[in-house]
């Protein structure tokens, strides 16, 4: 009986043990995790909560729905249509540029080899190349004074339109530089998912290469291209620095139009609408984020 008591005293130590090691580990990963979660709440949420409060109030911290009537004008309307165009053109661009690059990288270079270690180290430094520095770098090259429009001049005679880079096709372009290579960043790892196996198992049962794209390839990478795609669109509608720089006279775009908002000291209700404004973004950005979670839960079925 002796010993039994022993035994049971023994089991219970341990169990006391295993659980007081477990608490440990669970406050060490909470203590780990506490300066994500406080970067988190000061720079992403508490600013989300400013704006939201900011849209309903007016300039003396009262209450109002008035903050919301130039949301609805022509030009305000104006200026999210043109965001809208131009982070679903400059997306569409980079989404399918990147994509075949993408494509092409996984069937003609080796995982580890040198191509493929330069290409992602590349897109990873352009994908992070924007605003004023990125702007610049067009401007001097094919700006009005740019070292490609000079050669350009010299070599065919030929003048380059100086009004190129203030239109939107040029905001476009201007986009494409950062969007192609994060495209290649985010959809190279679905392309890489793909298994040699799949396309010989499809053959070995009578299918040929168009059967294998639309039936196993395509299934499997079409809601991964939706997904980057939308995190595309969230990038270009987002940007500002970049369209500031080339556009600093005029407010086409949403960004450009709270910058114009914020700066206006004439009219003390611009900041109100302004913070409306940043708010209709986030309501339009967490649609996207949305939908690209719904796209990668379902893509998640075959991983």
């Amino acid at each position: 009986m002796t010993a039994a008591i022993a035994t049971r005293g023994s089991a219970l130590g341990r169990s006391s043990s295993s659980t007081l090691a477990r608490h440990r580990q669970e406050l060490g990963t909470f203590a780990v995790t506490i300066p994500f979660f406080a970067y988190t709440a000061c720079f992403l949420v508490a600013p989300t909560i400013i704006v939201i409060v900011g849209a309903f109030q007016t300039h003396d911290g009262g209450f109002t729905l008035s903050n919301f009537n130039k949301l609805f004008e022509a030009n305000t309307l104006a200026a999210f249509v043109t965001s809208i165009l131009v982070s679903v053109a400059s997306s569409v661009i980079g989404a399918v540029v990147g994509g075949l690059a993408s494509y092409a990288l996984v069937i003609g270079a080796k995982p580890n080899g040198l191509l493929r270690r330069m290409v992602s180290a590349i897109s990873s430094v352009l994908a992070q190349f924007g605003g004023v520095m990125l702007a610049f770098a067009f401007i001097a090259t094919i700006g009005i004074n740019g070292v490609g429009t000079l050669l350009i001049r010299q070599l065919t005679g030929m003048i380059v339109n100086p009004n190129w880079l203030s239109s939107l096709p040029g905001l476009i372009t201007v986009y494409c530089y950062f969007q192609i290579p994060l495209m290649i960043i985010i959809f190279l790892p679905a392309v890489d998912s793909i298994r040699p196996q799949w396309r010989e198992a499809c053959e070995s049962l009578g299918g040929n290469t168009f059967q294998y794209w639309t039936r196993v390839a395509l299934p499997i990478l079409t809601p991964r291209f939706i997904s980057a795609f939308l995190l595309l669109f969230a990038s270009a509608f987002s940007a500002y620095a970049t369209a500031a720089a080339l556009f600093s006279q005029r407010s086409i775009l949403v960004p450009l139009m709270i910058q114009g908002a914020m700066r206006n000291e004439m009219d003390p209700n611009q900041q109100g609408f302004a913070q409306v404004l940043a708010f209709a973004m986030i309501i339009v950005v967490a649609i996207v984020m949305l939908l690209s979670h719904a796209v990668e839960k379902r893509a998640g079925r075959w991983q």
